[in-house]
């Protein structure tokens, strides 16, 4: 039986090949696929895309467990509670999410976490807006607990003051301060 089917696949396997295509960074690889003498259509699984960029998103951290991450233009900020601050609330029930367009200074707070073994203040690491919210996380409040620095972010806000940010801790120095 092995010996039908390696007969059956070899001819297949036998019509691809490779070949390593060196390319300036402006062009495409569908680019270059389309200016291929007698291309055949490629299938979806064959085709990757792949994107770059050079922005490096840094979060900022509080002493209270929360977090910022500022967009490319430093105007607007997604919050959220630490990963360290999630596994010592537990599995969160609730969360209390804040007003659109409410007006905050740096560590007002904005909202609340609700566990089955405490509830938690959400308090902004900077002044600004509120223009957003994870609306998710009322139906969904565990969403926190599996990534709280991912898909369970709170709040997103229009900064005031992008210098600020500077003030927070960085990725090592709040890891220092959690094992205080």
């Amino acid at each position: 039986m092995a010996a039908i089917v390696r007969r059956q696949l070899t001819p297949r396997l036998s019509s691809f090949s490779c070949a390593a295509i060196s390319l300036p960074k402006s062009v495409s690889l569908a680019q270059e696929w389309r200016s291929q003498p007698n291309r055949t259509s490629p299938s979806l699984s064959t085709v990757r895309r792949f994107r770059t960029s050079t922005a490096s998103y840094e979060k900022k951290y509080t002493k209270d467990h929360e977090w910022i991450e500022l967009s490319d233009d430093k105007t607007q900020g997604t919050i959220g509670i630490t990963h360290y601050a999630a596994s010592a609330l537990g599995d969160v029930v609730y969360v209390e999410l804040p007003t659109l367009d409410l007006e905050v200074s740096a560590g007002d707070t904005i909202g609340a976490v609700e566990s089955v073994k405490s509830a938690s203040d959400i308090m902004t690491p900077v002044a600004g807006k509120v223009i957003a919210t994870n609306e998710k996380l009322e139906e969904k409040p565990g969403t926190i607990n599996k990534g709280p620095e991912a898909e369970g972010w709170i709040a997103r806000i229009q900064v005031g003051d992008a210098k600020e940010v500077d003030s927070l801790m960085g990725l090592e120095e709040y890891r220092k301060h959690t094992e205080d």
